[in-house]
């Protein structure tokens, strides 16, 4: 597995980014964007994108806080429970908005193209990273395929920018796996989409992780499962084998 450090150029500055690739995948089949979560880019996630690249893809992870950089870095355990990091992760995720992460995702795109992964992309967000993945293939229909996201949270909220509100432009097949209870994913919200998706005839799916808490895909995370977070590699695994193609 090789990682190459990236320094993408955007509309509001220069994104630190990582790519990953596997040696036995080249060229790659395909690229993935993965969305960060509150904490950031680092070790978890580096990890994660490792594995999917291991399945024959380009997995390129950005710094989605670039405009604010440097910051942390910040324990996934601890960081929402000491005052002090909890007010600078809150100012960071309100102070990155979507039209940002939307803006920096053709820059993404892009780099994916500039390394001779031109084919379909997929996107993938944990956290708040999970809306970004569904706005983007609103915003990118005719490169991104498929979208998932995992224990994101306000993806049918009443925000101008809630991802559901651009159903209608999704091409892409849309897989959402929710935490068992989520306060920034409420019933309300999940019906809200599921609506939304069905109305605009998108290929989609959303499931309930009945017992899994906000946050139970990351490693470093202080409510990680081992035995959730397999199951969301399964779903995400075969979203991509069956789109990605």
């Amino acid at each position: 597995m090789t990682k190459q450090d990236l320094q993408i150029k955007t509309r509001d500055g220069v994104a630190k980014a990582g790519l990953f690739r596997s040696a036995k995948s080249s060229p790659a089949k395909a690229g993935v964007i993965v969305y960060q979560d509150a904490f950031g880019p680092r070790a978890a996630l580096d990890g994660m994108a490792a594995r999917l690249a291991g399945e024959g893809y380009a997995v390129l992870v950005p710094d989605l806080f670039h405009r604010n950089a440097p910051y942390g870095p910040f324990d996934a355990k601890t960081a929402f429970v000491e005052e002090k990091t909890k007010a600078a992760l809150m100012a960071l995720v309100t102070g990155t908005t979507q039209e940002m992460t939307i803006s920096d995702s053709a820059a993404f795109l892009d780099a994916l193209a500039g390394e001779d992964v031109t084919g379909p992309i997929g996107t993938v967000g944990y956290c708040m990273g999970g809306a970004r993945a569904l706005n983007a293939a609103a915003s990118y229909p005719e490169r991104i395929k498929a979208a998932a996201s995992f224990h994101g949270g306000n993806l049918a909220s009443d925000a101008a920018d809630s991802p559901h509100r651009k159903a209608a432009s999704i091409k892409a097949r849309v897989y959402v796996g929710m935490a068992g209870v989520d306060r920034s994913f409420p019933p309300e919200q999940s019906t809200r989409l599921e609506e939304a998706l069905r109305n605009a005839e998108v290929d989609h799916t959303i499931e309930n992780y009945v017992g899994m808490a906000h946050g139970w895909c990351v490693p470093d995370h202080s409510v990680y499962n081992e035995a959730g977070a397999e199951r969301h590699w399964q779903r995400l695994i075969t979203l991509f084998a069956e789109t990605l193609i």
